[in-house]
């Protein structure tokens, strides 16, 4: 059996990594939406990783919740996006100030 620390360790690398990827990456909002998918992921693991270490389903369940949250976030911001490109002809993050107040 795989320890709980070993788990813990690899969502704490993942949500790193989407950390790094939405500072760093100030140009493209598909990389931008991509690395917030990924921190959900680190966090439905580590709700995943405790519910099997505590015997306990409420925290599978809750996955089902944020899995749900994560799929609409998904729809609605490709959705937003694709609005803009039309418009705009760019998905630079940097070139879309007409929200600036």
């Amino acid at each position: 059996m795989v320890p709980l620390s070993h788990f813990l360790i690899l969502n704490a690398i993942l949500f790193s990594l989407s950390m790094a990827g939405i500072f760093l990456n100030r140009k493209n909002v598909i990389i931008l939406l991509m690395a917030i998918e990924l921190m959900l992921l680190a966090v439905n693991m580590n709700f995943i990783a405790f519910s099997r270490y505590l015997d306990d389903p409420a925290g599978q369940v809750f996955v089902f919740f944020v899995l749900t949250v994560a799929a609409a976030e998904a729809a609605i911001g490709l959705a937003i996006l694709v609005v803009v490109f039309r418009s705009r002809r760019t998905i630079n993050v940097a070139e879309l100030d007409e929200l600036r107040g």
